[in-house]
């Protein structure tokens, strides 16, 4: 069977997007969000599928134990903005959760959140990750997933991530976008994807508190098993292997998970532009990442 054309980028609303997440926008934009809803808001390559799946352990781990084993996590916690015409939309598995709260996952800027996540005062889990190693993640995921388009080579795919000329724009935008939101809107926790690596279960500490969650040491610490990147690595409900819009063979959806494979990637001339180019645009905020 021949594979579909990937798809090709333009300007939506001052975003660079593609037909999948804009062809639903106004379903997606009229979605009824209740107040218990739990939003999981990542740029892409940010550590989305890692605390959906310890927010989902951390809400239904004790209670649905048999779901974690037969649902897949895109499943459980789905991807609010996605539409691809034949296919159930993300906005319809969303309106089929069966879950109390919903876990709702999305990739769309501050500015493009239905309106419906406000007015329900819904809480929000932002996660963030360094800006070089988002890019080289994206880069890896953009060559095994035929619904990106075509990443081209590192160094195109490096100029074209700093200028924010891929899908859901610029990181810069994004994270300072939330970042600000954050600053206003105490429903709104914001994460650092460095942070859960140093100390996955100081942050799990942090979420229960945010979502009033009480659970035992012990059941901390399962969560904490649970969700070691070689242990998801290796689950097929938490690996994407089920998707098959993905090609595995090209690169893993669960590469490496870790903080610094920038310095595997960026050349010293790379290295030293980004830092540059950075500066510039982080230079009016107060948002602060660890590359290492």
């Amino acid at each position: 069977m021949e594979k579909a054309p990937r798809p090709t980028l333009f300007d939506f609303h001052g975003v660079s997007m593609t037909k999948y997440f804009t062809e639903n926008w106004e379903n997606t934009q009229n979605v009824e969000a209740r107040p218990d809803d739990i939003l999981v808001a990542t740029y892409p390559k940010a550590g989305t599928t890692w605390v959906s799946y310890i927010l989902d352990l951390l809400h239904f781990g004790r209670i649905c134990p048999e779901r974690q084993e037969s649902i897949p996590i895109h499943a459980r916690v789905p991807f609010l903005e996605y539409g691809i015409k034949s296919q159930i939309t993300g906005k319809d598995l969303v309106d089929q959760l069966p879950t109390s709260p919903r876990l709702i996952k999305t990739h769309l800027p501050v500015q493009f959140i239905p309106k419906s996540f406000w007015e329900q005062n819904c809480r929000i889990v932002y996660v963030a990750r360094n800006a070089k190693d988002c890019a080289v993640s994206y880069f890896h995921f953009g060559r095994m997933n035929s619904i990106q388009p075509e990443p081209g080579d590192w160094n195109t795919f490096l100029r074209d991530f700093m200028e924010g000329k891929v899908v859901f724009g610029s990181w810069f935008d994004h994270v300072t976008g939330w970042w600000e939101k954050k600053q206003t809107h105490p429903q709104v926790l914001y994460l650092f994807y460095e942070d859960l690596i140093e100390d996955t279960r100081r942050e799990i500490d942090r979420l229960c508190s945010f979502l009033d969650l009480s659970l035992s040491v012990e059941e901390k610490q399962h969560v904490v098993n649970r969700v070691k990147f070689d242990n998801m690595k290796h689950n097929k409900m938490t690996n994407y292997s089920t998707v098959p819009l993905m090609d595995q063979k090209v690169s893993p959806f669960m590469r490496k998970g870790k903080v610094g494979d920038w310095r595997n990637h960026f050349t010293v001339a790379q290295d030293e532009e980004f830092n540059e180019y950075y500066k510039q645009k982080m230079k009016n905020s107060t948002l602060q990442f660890r590359t290492v």
